[in-house]
C-alpha cells in the first residue's frame, strides 16, 4: 500500500508541478506534513544533495523520498522499489502530456490559447520557486523557532557568492561543491 500512495504523491507533484525541480518543493513539504516520511530538515538536507548530484532535482528527491521511506518498509531492497515508484510517479504526467502534446503538435503550435496558457503559467511557476526560496531559506537560516540566528550560513554563502562572481569563471563547479563540503565540517554546518 506504501508503494501506490508513494506514486499517487508523487503523480501529484509531477502533475502540478509546472516550472521545474525547485517547483517541486512546496508539494514536498506538503507530503512532509501530510504523511511524516521525512522532516523539513531532511528536505532541506535533500536539496542540498539534489543540487549537487547529476540530474533533474525534482526526480533527485523524488528517488530519495522514495528510498527512504521505501526502506523504512523493509530495508535495502524495499528502498530501491520504493525510489523506482515515487520516481515513475514523478515521471508519468510528463511521459503523458508530451505524448498528447506530440499528437497534437500542428495544432497546438499555432493556437493562441496554448500561447496564452503557457505565458500565463510563468507567473504561477515563478511564484512557486520563490515560495521554494523562501521555505529553504527559513529551514535553513532559522532551523527552530527561537533559536539564535546562526552567522555562518549567511557569511559562507557570500563567500561563495563572490567567489562564483569573480573567481568562479575560472574554476570547475566541482571545485565549489568541494569547498563547500569542506567549509560545512570545519565550521560544523552539517545537520
Amino acid at each position: 500500500m506504501i508503494y501506490l500512495r508513494l506514486f499517487w504523491e508523487f503523480f501529484k507533484a509531477g502533475l502540478f508541478a509546472v516550472g521545474g525541480g525547485m517547483a517541486t518543493l512546496p508539494f514536498l513539504y506538503d507530503i512532509s506534513d501530510r504523511t511524516g516520511w521525512f522532516t523539513h530538515a531532511q528536505l532541506a538536507d535533500m536539496v542540498a544533495v539534489s543540487e549537487s548530484t547529476p540530474g533533474p532535482i525534482g526526480v533527485n528527491m523524488a528517488t530519495y523520498v522514495g528510498f527512504l521511506t521505501g526502506g523504512h518498509v523493509g530495508g535495502m531492497a524495499t528502498g530501491i522499489l520504493g525510489a523506482a515508484v515515487a520516481t515513475l510517479g514523478l515521471i508519468t504526467p510528463s511521459i503523458i502530456v508530451i505524448l498528447i502534446v506530440s499528437a497534437f503538435l500542428e495544432r497546438f503550435r499555432s493556437s493562441r490559447y496554448v500561447s496564452g496558457a503557457f505565458y500565463g503559467l510563468r507567473p504561477a511557476s515563478t511564484a512557486m520557486i520563490l515560495a521554494a526560496l523562501v521555505m529553504v531559506v527559513k529551514a535553513t537560516f532559522l532551523p527552530a523557532v527561537g533559536a539564535a540566528f546562526d552567522w555562518r550560513l549567511p557569511a559562507l554563502a557570500v563567500v561563495l557568492l563572490v567567489l562564483t562572481n569573480t573567481a568562479g569563471k575560472k574554476l570547475h563547479p566541482i571545485v565549489f561543491i568541494l569547498a563547500s563540503a569542506v567549509a560545512g565540517a570545519v565550521l560544523g554546518l552539517a545537520g
